[in-house]
């Protein structure tokens, strides 16, 4: 490789995978579940480089020897000119995967949608995003769990929490760009007169902790409430005071679940979502203090703070943030988030490559 940098950076990354790759062949390691998987993934990682290291190497000694060869047959001139272009390209690829990547981006993440301005229809909004979402995750092949939800009257949702889980790359590192205010412009089912009306749901996005020990929490710093569930137009849907509320009294952070039958089930749900609220508080105090620019959340559910608009009579979706827009809302919401997500991906690697040149 030319760039002395990024032969140096490549071998540091080879060495460390050379390392996760020894580790995690010892069984003991495996008796820890949450080192494994920290390791399992950090080798994923680290995979994707090594692999692409191993194809330059292979063209670089293909090339070598087809210059060797044109020296006494000229056919292999043009091979050695391919040979260049395609090593160009992997070390092209090399100086990507080598662009710092935010280290909550291996972690699985939460995904909590919530109604904002429009009332009723705010809610059929957030239900379409919950199931644009779960069908999204549904084609990578990823898995999903609700963890908690308020329903509406008409069939919504007033607020839903989802756990989102992938198989070899971090959930987090996708659906973080979906933090923030999502438009709708539609005519609602309650609108007798044909008019388009504009509402919005906000959507919080949290990585999630891989296992409990990694956020300590102390009983002493936690107050349990206990209340009966309620189902949608607050009717209750048992007769136990099975739902929980979580505060964690230190940061005023809360949590609450009531998704679940059982007490228990529900604490349980809570803390998950407790831990990856402060986990996502920490990650933002950290930043501050390193005077880090980091993508923020829109925390607040209302539609002049929009990252994105849904317009349902023209089929059209825009992301305000990257100027990404399409004219295939229909099957957006059927799941084919791919490219709209990747326009982000794409923007925030190029601030990343951009911060490395300041």
């Amino acid at each position: 490789m030319a760039d002395d940098t990024l032969t140096a950076s490549v071998s540091a990354l080879l060495d460390e995978h050379a390392r996760v790759q020894e580790e995690l062949s010892d069984p003991a390691v495996h008796a820890d579940a949450g080192r494994a998987k920290k390791l399992t993934r950090r080798y994923a990682e680290l995979e994707r480089v090594a692999a692409a290291a191993r194809r330059f190497a292979q063209l670089e000694a293909d090339h070598a020897a087809a210059v060797e060869l044109a020296e006494d047959d000229a056919d292999f001139a043009a091979e050695a000119s391919r040979l260049s272009a395609e090593m160009e390209s992997v070390e092209g690829e090399l100086k990507d995967l080598l662009v710092p990547s935010d280290p909550d981006d291996a972690r699985d993440a939460i995904i909590e949608i919530k109604a904002g301005e429009g009332g009723d229809e705010s809610a059929l909004f957030a239900g379409d995003l919950l199931r644009m979402y779960q069908r999204w995750i549904d084609s990578r092949g990823w898995s999903s769990q609700i963890l908690d939800a308020t329903h509406s009257d008409l069939g919504g949702y007033k607020d839903v929490s989802m756990a989102v889980k992938a198989k070899d790359e971090g959930a987090y590192g996708w659906v973080k760009f979906e933090g923030g205010v999502h438009r709708v412009q539609r005519v609602p089912v309650t609108e007798s007169q044909g008019r388009i009306h504009t509402s919005a749901a906000g959507v919080l996005v949290f990585p999630e902790v891989d296992e409990p020990e990694e956020i300590q929490l102390d009983d002493h710093d936690l107050r349990i409430d206990v209340y009966r569930s309620s189902g949608p137009g607050g009717q209750s849907v048992n007769t136990t005071d099975s739902a929980v509320r979580i505060t964690h009294l230190p940061t005023g952070i809360t949590a609450s679940c009531q998704n679940e039958k059982s007490q228990l089930q529900n604490k349980d749900a809570a803390m998950r979502m407790l831990r990856a609220r402060i986990l996502a508080r920490q990650a933002e105090e950290a930043a501050a203090e390193a005077a880090d620019i980091r993508r923020s959340q829109v925390r607040t559910v209302d539609r002049s703070e929009r990252i994105r608009t849904y317009n349902f009579p023209e089929n059209r979706i825009t992301d305000h943030r990257t100027g990404y827009k399409a004219y295939n809302l229909d099957h957006v919401l059927a799941g084919d988030l791919d490219p709209v997500i990747g326009s982000c991906r794409e923007a925030d690697k190029a601030a990343r490559l951009d911060a490395l040149g300041d």
